[in-house]
Parts: C-alpha cells; structure tokens; sequence
C-alpha cells in the first residue's frame, strides 16, 4: 500500500496502481512509479512489495500506516471482492472441463484425444504465466486484468461455438492464456493493496472462492450437459466475466491520465517506450522451453513411448533452450523473468515447496476416488465424495494460517506444520488403506488438504518477504504460480506411472500364480488398465488378485505423495524466519 509521500516531483504513472492514504480528498487516489521512486532519496522503496514510506522516523511511518489501513480496508475489500468473480469462474471452468471433456470429445468422435481438452489449457497457461507479472508493470494491473478476462472470455466463446475439434481445443488454448492472468494478477494485486502481515489472511479467501468454484464446476457442469448441452457450460461462463470486466472497470484503481506537461505529443514516444521495455526475445524463448519440457511430459507413456526420440529429441530441446534463455536474460535490461530472483535461496526453495506441496496433493485427488473405486466399489460421485476433507481442510488450513500470520508475523514455523501433517497424512494412507477403509479412517486425507492450505498462504509470505527488490515481486508472484502448474504436471503423470507399473507386475505375478496362461495373463491386464469396471465383469481368484494389485499400486501412488512432501519437509527446515514487522512501513 502506498502513502503520500512528502516529497514533492515524482511523477505519478501506471506501474503499480496502489490504493494510497486519502489526502484533503478521501477519495482520491495515488499512483507512483517504483523507477522513479528508486531514484529519490526522500522515499523508500525496500519493502518487499514495493511499498512506499516517509523516512522521517519509525514512529511516524508506523502511525501512517495505521490510518491508510483503517481508511483504506472497504476499498480493499470492494476491490477484492471484484476480482473474486474471476477466481471463482477460472477454477469452476477447471472443473467443467473435467465433467465434460469425453462428452465433448465424443461429440466429434476422437474420444481417444480428449485429454487435450485439458492439456492444451494447460500448456497455454504455462507458457503465458510469467509474462502478466511483467507486463501489468509496465502497462498497469488494471489494463492487464481486463486483458486476461477478455481472452478467457474470448476462448470461452470459441470453445462454445466449436464445429471441430481442432477449434474447441483452440479455444481452451486461449481460455488457459487468459486464465493464468486471472489467478497470478489478483495475487499481486493483493501485494500491492496491504500490508505484508495482513496478505496471507486475504490470499486465504482467494483460496477459499477458488476451492469452491472447483467444487461447484463440476456437478455444473454436468447438470447443465443433461439439461442443455454441453455448449451453454462455456457460455454460461461468458456473462459473469463480462460483469467483472465492468466492475474492474469501475471499482479497480487506473492508470492516470497524463499531465499537460505530457500532452504535447509525447504519448506515442511514451508508448514506443513501453514496447522497448518488453522482453519479447526472453518471453518467446521462457514459453518454448515451457513447452518442450511440459509436452513430451504430457504425451510420453500415453501417445508414445518415454523412449520415443520425439520424447527424447523435446527433453534434449529444452534443455538447451533453457540455457540460451539464461544467457539472452543475463544481457537483458529489463528481463521477463530476472534471474536474481534465483540468487535468493529461500526464494527458490518457496518455489520448490509449493511445487512439491501441489504434486503431492494432486497425486492424492487421483488415488483417492479410484481406491474406493476399487475397493468399495462405489459410484463416481460417492467416490468423489471421498475428497471432500481434503477439500474442506484445504480451506480452513488457508484461512487459519492468514490469521495466525497477521497476529504473530511468523510463517516458517507454519511451513514446517504444513509439510509435517500433509507428510503424516501420506504415511497414514499408507499404513492404514489396504482395501476396507472405514468411514473414519476415510478421514486421514484431511490433514493433507489441510497442511496444503497452510503452505499455499505461508510459503506465498515467505516469498513475499525475501524479494526485497519492488521490480522483481510481480514476476516473482508468476514465477510461484508457473512452478506450482510445473510440479502438478509432472507430478501426476509420476503418480499415475508408478501405480500402473507396480500394478501391471503384481498382478501379472498373481494371475501366473493362479495357474493362468500368458495369453490369458495379458488380456486380463490389458481390460483391467483400459476400464475401471472390468473388476465387476470378474469372480473368485481373479477379482481378489485385481482388488489388491490395485491396493500395491496405490500404495505407491501415496509413496510418491509422501516423498514430495517429505522433501518439502527438508527444504522448510533451512527457510529462515524474516520479521515482517514495518515490511509495509
């Protein structure tokens, strides 16, 4: 949050369109470059949000910021609250999309491709996620918020009025562009509307609106595919984005309008300017090496074999990508992603333990319904159900730790909670679910979820805290979200790999210890990796050697949960504690 300074000569632009303390006019706004902030001796930009303070004495600074919070929280509240709207309908499109995506397919029959339904989203995202951290620095938040509702909206449309496949999976490209927008955006924008201790408590809300839009998306989704196609889910979803674009009109805090002084044609010279500031060069490269990483990731074990040298050829692309975007950084002046940002280890270890934190949790939403699948046979929405604790304590864990965090201004020792408990939650399942799991033990999921809405609000603060360079937090922020997509992509293929191998070689050692023949041996298998229910169309012997191989896979599913997480484990360790006491002035 940025107070008035009593400096006088920093001209006000769009970088960091920040809610300042009212001066004879309570409802006027003020905005100030950080570039020119840094070259003024009268201000201080060290805040690790780029927050902006007298430097007359402690005191005083202590006492201003109390009276921009008490003035300024509805305004905060008001502006949140706006962008809530987009967080709710991006994470119930999620959602949608997987209730939908065999229908959609099916519709055009290539069923066998619907999984790009949810790939190319994803890799659009991906490869787009850093730019908006950089880009709302030099054209604003708002103008970049707007930006990324208008190309969701626009993919939404697209997808809607598809007559191919190859257009709808076009449209979730450009719906997956504007999503990573919506969610990073509102995440710095909150960085930049309050103080630092009392971030975590409102990225928890964020948290909050965005497990229930995932909640909600997907019986939405399917009800409105019984009632009126598949089609109105994706429109449906146009109107309420059309409303946030026209309340983040109103109520989001602009760029303003230029002074006379700047009137007399210098707008174009400012906006070439601004095209100069753009790291197009790193930005084409960073979403190449995006892609090449994340595509034969997608694809390997599933269209080709790991082994393929279309696999091999992507990885080894990568790789060298990786390195020539490094060197094209280090001369940039302005780079997409600045490397210093890596120089910081607990920056980097923020990264990672997110990352490790997200795979471990969406590994566990993959094994968990199939377990009762399997086991209780149950239906798809009664094993659903099953995630709901983890679901419900993903929540809690996130609001819980934003207050524990505005009162005592401490996050490392939450870090290491969260870790602990999504680690102990791992081992649990483990331990305890061999194939009749009661209705209590079905709760031991709860303190993953739970432990993973710990580390989503403290890891965000330790972040938060470490990058004391105003420049480098917005793409900091994109960076945290990138290795989050990073981790749950390559850590759900990972789950689902080691619990189909382990799967496969138990149940082909069982099935021979039976007395089976191999040809017989390799149907069986082959039916029981292609359709969940082929354990119904099976008696006897057979079905109990199903049933527990499926258990041995899926203990070492929970294995690899509990790995990431106990790694998490480690690198929380060595997080140091950083006081954010006067982090906002």
């Amino acid at each position: 949050m940025v107070q008035r300074s009593d400096a006088e000569g920093v001209q006000p632009t769009e970088q960091s369109p920040l809610l300042s303390k009212p001066g004879r006019d309570e409802e006027q706004e003020a905005y100030v470059s950080i570039a020119e902030v840094s070259a003024n001796s009268s201000l201080n930009g060290n805040g690790p949000n780029g927050s902006l303070v007298k430097t007359r004495s402690e005191d005083e600074e202590s006492q201003g910021t109390g009276e921009v919070e008490r003035v300024g929280l509805s305004r905060v509240a008001r502006i949140i609250s706006v962008l809530l709207i987009g967080i709710f309908v991006a994470h119930a499109d999620g959602s949608i999309l997987l209730a939908t995506h065999p229908i959609i397919a099916s519709e055009f029959n290539d069923l066998g491709n619907s999984s790009w339904l949810i790939t190319s989203f994803a890799l659009a995202g991906a490869a787009t996620q850093t730019l908006y951290g950089k880009l709302s620095d030099i054209y604003g938040r708002k103008t970049l918020v707007i930006s990324a509702y208008v190309i969701f909206v626009v993919g939404c449309a697209i997808v809607g009025m598809g007559q191919t496949m190859g257009q709808v999976i076009l449209g979730r490209v450009i719906s997956g562009a504007g999503s990573s927008g919506m969610a990073g955006l509102v995440s710095i924008l909150i960085t930049d509307l309050l103080p630092i201790r009392d971030v975590a408590a409102w990225r928890a809300y964020v948290n909050l609106v965005a497990t229930l839009g995932r909640s909600v998306g997907g019986p939405l989704g399917g009800w409105l595919v019984d009632v009126v196609g598949w089609r109105w889910s994706f429109f449906g979803q146009v109107p309420p984005i059309v409303l946030a674009i026209l309340l983040v009109i109103i109520y989001l805090p602009g760029a303003p309008a230029p002074s006379a002084s700047d009137d007399s044609g210098n707008n174009t010279t400012g906006q070439k300017s601004k095209l100069a500031r753009i790291d197009f060069k790193g930005s084409i490269l960073f979403a190449l090496v995006v892609l090449t990483l994340l595509l034969p990731i997608e694809i390997g074990g599933v269209k080709l074999p790991w082994t393929h040298p279309y696999i091999l050829s992507l990885f080894a692309l990568s790789a060298v990508l990786l390195f020539v975007f490094i060197a094209v950084e280090k001369r940039q002046e302005e780079p997409i992603l600045p490397l210093e940002i890596f120089h910081r280890r607990d920056a980097v270890f923020s990264f990672a333990i997110l990352g490790m934190q997200s795979a471990a949790q969406l590994g566990l939403m993959f094994s968990v319904p199939l377990y009762f699948q399997i086991t209780a046979r149950t239906s798809n929405t009664e094993s659903g159900a099953h995630l709901v604790p983890a679901v419900f304590g993903n929540a809690l864990g996130g609001i819980i730790s934003g207050i524990l965090i505005k009162r005592s201004g401490r996050y490392k020792t939450l870090i290491i909670l969260a870790v602990s408990l999504s680690s102990f939650s791992y081992l649990l399942l483990m331990l305890r679910w061999h194939g009749h799991t009661n209705i209590w033990e079905s709760l031991y999921i709860f303190p993953s979820g739970f432990g993973t809405g710990i580390a989503q609000s403290a890891v965000f603060i330790s972040l938060q805290a470490v990058i004391t360079d105003p420049t480098h937090l917005a793409p900091a922020i994109s960076f945290m979200y990138l290795s989050s997509t990073l981790a749950v992509t390559v850590g759900l293929p990972l789950s689902n790999a080691v619990m189909q191998t382990v799967l496969r070689r138990t149940l082909r050692e069982r099935l021979f210890g039976l007395g089976l023949g191999g040809e017989e041996v390799g149907k069986i298998i082959a039916s029981t990796l292609s359709d969940v229910d082929f354990v119904d169309r099976v008696t006897g012997k057979i079905r109990e050697s199903i049933i527990s191989s499926y258990v041995d896979g899926l203990w070492w599913s929970h294995g690899v949960s509990f790995m990431f997480s106990a790694s998490a484990f480690v690198l929380a360790i060595f997080i140091r504690q950083r006081p954010l006491e006067g982090a906002r002035g």
